[in-house]
């Protein structure tokens, strides 16, 4: 057996897994807000409570997941998680008032944390360590793949069926999920005598968070967070500047770009390391956010999309790899977990608390001040990372 191949059936299967978890999120959190409105007369504030309390709950579920998924083992969290994921969505065609809602909601995302960290911490068990970040970039490109297709289907299922069918075809896509789960194959973890596996007795952090990875997932926080100002607000700047019908394929040139770069950005990050695409990718991602801050036609607005996919797209996947490289292969749950709750704090807390200054800045500065914040932030990973990155390839060279 090759042990450097990296499409195996068990990567395949785990990689359609994910994108199929994520195809449910990102499919409802573009109709929940309006189900809400029609099904229970929510207020918008209660709209935007049901559509973002599902980040809570996956920020819930990816922080208790590190912490069990070892103990408990990685194949039966995933079923475990796929299960509560099937059970949460179902709840949906019994809820009966927006207090239910906001329950089901919350539950839903705590089962997506579970199932997304354990996805997470299977493929990067099962991907060769001499391909770790060019694997990682093509698991991520299956969330990619998700955050343009399921706003397609979601936005094209509202205007030709009800929203109960969207909720039970939810519901298959998570039957379908754990059917397949089956075939996977996870082989047990070769723990050395000189990993330490002792659980300590009294509570520490580092029960929840894997302290190796903490540095990388502030550079995570902060780029994720200047990103969720055009993934929450880009309609509503659309609309402002008159296009509407251009931003309707923002997101599918954005995912675009992405899947065409990433083979080859994982390859280069393997090959000559993290820093190659970390600091071209916060120039990219800064000039997309300042591009996006001035244009006035519909190709300028693409242009733009792309820029940001090539730079907030592969610099995720970048992160990801650079922090589950840092840490023992038995921490690598809490590793992944650590990771995405960044990721998720930035996306789903980011949208609050900028739409406080949106009306002083309004969309164009608020997008050169992030465009601004994203360029400076390559001092902040040049001193959390990018300057220990090349004793960080030294020592993996020798441990391999």
């Amino acid at each position: 057996m090759n042990s450097s191949r990296l499409w195996t059936k068990d990567f395949i299967i785990i990689s359609g897994i994910n994108f199929l978890i994520n195809l449910v999120f990102y499919l409802l959190i573009v109709i929940i807000g309006e189900y809400a409105v029609d099904q229970f007369h929510a207020s918008t504030s209660e709209a935007g409570l049901v559509t973002g309390i599902f980040i809570i709950g996956s920020l819930i579920g990816r922080l208790f997941t590190g912490r069990f998924i070892e103990s408990l083992g990685r194949r039966k969290t995933l079923f475990i998680g796929l299960i509560f994921f099937i059970l949460t969505t179902l709840l949906y065609l019994i809820s009966s008032n927006i207090g239910i809602m906001l329950t089901t909601r919350l539950l839903h995302g705590i089962a997506a944390g579970i199932v997304g960290t354990a996805t997470g911490t299977v493929a990067a068990q099962i991907i060769p360590a001499a391909r770790k970040a060019e694997g990682i970039g093509y698991f991520s490109m299956s969330t990619t793949l998700a955050t343009a297709v399921g706003p397609f289907i979601g936005l094209f299922m509202t205007q030709h069926t009800t929203f109960h069918m969207i909720f039970i075809f939810s519901s298959v896509l998570g039957v379908i999920s754990f059917i397949t789960s089956l075939f996977v194959y996870i082989p047990a973890l070769t723990v050395t005598a000189k990993q330490p596996v002792a659980e300590p007795k009294s509570f520490t952090l580092s029960q929840f968070i894997e302290p190796k990875a903490v540095p990388i997932a502030i550079i995570t926080l902060v780029i994720s967070f200047c990103y969720s100002s055009v993934l929450s607000f880009i309609k509503f700047y659309a609309n402002e500047i008159n296009l509407v019908s251009a931003a309707s394929f923002f997101f599918l040139v954005y995912s675009i770009a992405v899947l065409f770069s990433r083979p080859f950005t994982g390859r280069l990050m393997d090959t000559k390391g993290a820093n190659y695409i970390m600091y071209p990718g916060f120039v990219i991602l800064a000039g997309g956010m300042v591009l996006l801050s001035s244009v006035n036609t519909g190709i300028m607005l693409l242009v733009a999309g792309a820029l940001i996919g090539l730079g907030f797209g592969n610099m995720q996947s970048s992160t990801q790899a650079i922090a589950v490289k840092l840490t023992l292969p038995q921490r690598m749950g809490l590793a992944t977990s650590t990771f995405f709750i960044a990721l998720d704090a930035g996306l789903g807390f980011g949208p609050y608390l900028l739409g406080f200054i949106i009306p002083v800045t309004g969309y164009r500065s608020l997008y050169v001040i992030l465009g601004i914040v994203v360029f400076l932030s390559t001092v902040l990973y040049y001193f959390l990372h990018g300057k220990k990155e090349h004793d960080l390839r030294a020592n993996l060279k020798t441990a391999a």
